[in-house]
């Protein structure tokens, strides 16, 4: 999985006119899923990015995450994350994961960060969404999940 994780001060995802997602202080992740991804990783990423230290403490250090700031996330699908833009001029998108894959692996990775505590709201998996935040910082980060072992674990 590959996901870019940005800190917000507010964010919202609109489908068709209305809004289906919006969440104060948090984050939003745009997450795209790639062929060979697994449950594991998406559980891998969950916790990752429940602890994830993006938020400053008194001393303006990058010390607390959206947990203990009491944030949350929007989590839009973004299958053009693993666009390759390496040959031609129009990406390639061979590497993302097939639809009802991608749906699959995306609901999981929401549902195990609200495993972890996290509130969470969402777009619509495969929607032509219109996205609308504050930045924060701004703190953008690009994060990729490891890849499994022999046991199927991160």
């Amino acid at each position: 999985m590959r996901a870019v994780v940005q800190r917000v001060r507010w964010a919202e995802v609109e489908v068709d006119g209305r809004i289906v997602g919006r969440i104060e202080q948090g984050a939003l992740v745009l997450l795209g899923v790639h062929q060979s991804d697994t449950e594991s990783q998406a559980r891998w990423l969950a916790q990752k990015f429940a602890h994830l230290r993006i938020f400053e403490d008194e001393a303006g250090k990058l010390n607390r995450s959206v947990l203990e700031i009491g944030g949350a996330m929007l989590v839009v699908s973004n299958f053009t994350l693993y666009g390759d833009c390496r040959k031609g001029r129009r990406p390639s998108f061979a590497e993302s994961a097939p639809y009802e894959q991608g749906e699959t692996l995306y609901r999981q990775f929401c549902e195990y960060l609200r495993a972890e505590g996290v509130p969470v709201q969402t777009g619509v998996y495969g929607a032509s969404m219109q996205v609308r935040l504050q930045n924060d910082g701004p703190v953008t980060l690009i994060v990729e999940t490891p890849p499994v072992d022999a046991e199927g674990h991160c």
